[in-house]
C-alpha cells in the first residue's frame, strides 16, 4: 500500500481517487476550494480524506489532475516544497480552449513544464492518454487499455508502471519524460474521436503485439 495524494478533485482526478482506495492504497485529494462539490463527491463514501493541495502534495506519490492552465498557480510555495523527492504523476494534458486543439508542442509538453517547476521531484507522464471514465473500466470490448509511462527517472517510471498494472491497465514504457510530446498529442486524437467524431466516451488505446 502507499500513500498517494491527487492534486485536482476533477473527472479524471476523482476517478483514479476511487480506484487507488479501491486496490488498497490511502489516498488523499485536494481541490481548488475546500468547499468544492467535486472535493465532496470524490471523497463521500469512498474511503478517499480530503485534503488541501500542500498536504495532498505530501505524499509518497502525487497525482497532477488540474487543468493545464492552473498548473503554474498551483505548483508555487508549500505544494512545489512538498512535492520534493516524490514521484508525480502528470496526467495534465494542454488542451486548448475548445477542449480539441493543443495549446503547446513539438519542442515542449506538459509534462516537461511541470518537470520544470518542480525540479526537485521525479515527474512522470502516464493515465494521460484514458479518458476519465475509462479510469474505472480498464478494459473495453475485451481488451485492456495501454497506458505509455514517460520519464526520466528508471525507479520513478517502474513504480507508475506497476501501478498501472494493479489498476488493471497493460502499460507501456514510452521512454523519456520528452516522449510527453507525443503522448499528449495521443490523447487530443482521442478526445477528437470519442466527441468529435462520434464515437462516445468509451473508447480507449491499446498497443498490438505479435
Amino acid at each position: 500500500m502507499m500513500d498517494i495524494g491527487i492534486i485536482g478533485a476533477g473527472n479524471v482526478g476523482s476517478a483514479l481517487a476511487r480506484r487507488l482506495t479501491e486496490v488498497g492504497h490511502q489516498v488523499t485529494i485536494s481541490a481548488s476550494s475546500p468547499d468544492s462539490p467535486r472535493l465532496a463527491e470524490a471523497t463521500a463514501g469512498t474511503g478517499v480524506t480530503a485534503g488541501d493541495a500542500a498536504q495532498a502534495a505530501d505524499a509518497e506519490l502525487v497525482v497532477l489532475a488540474v487543468p493545464f492552465t492552473d498548473i503554474g498557480d498551483t505548483l508555487t510555495g508549500p505544494v512545489a516544497d512538498a512535492l520534493a523527492g516524490s514521484t508525480v504523476i502528470d496526467v495534465t494534458n494542454p488542451l486548448g480552449p475548445d477542449h480539441m486543439s493543443l495549446r503547446i508542442g513539438h519542442d515542449t509538453s506538459a509534462a516537461e513544464q511541470v518537470a520544470a517547476m518542480v525540479p526537485a521531484a521525479n515527474v512522470v507522464k502516464a493515465f494521460n492518454t484514458v479518458l476519465a471514465p475509462n479510469h474505472a473500466r480498464p478494459v473495453l470490448g475485451g481488451v485492456r487499455q495501454s497506458v505509455p509511462v514517460a520519464g526520466d527517472d528508471l525507479a520513478a517510471k517502474k513504480t507508475v508502471q506497476e501501478l498501472g498494472t494493479q489498476l488493471g491497465f497493460d502499460t507501456v514504457d514510452a521512454g523519456p519524460l520528452s516522449s510527453a510530446r507525443y503522448l499528449e498529442p495521443v490523447a487530443a486524437l482521442l478526445i477528437q474521436v470519442a466527441y468529435g467524431g462520434g464515437a462516445g466516451p468509451t473508447v480507449g488505446f491499446a498497443l498490438a503485439r505479435d
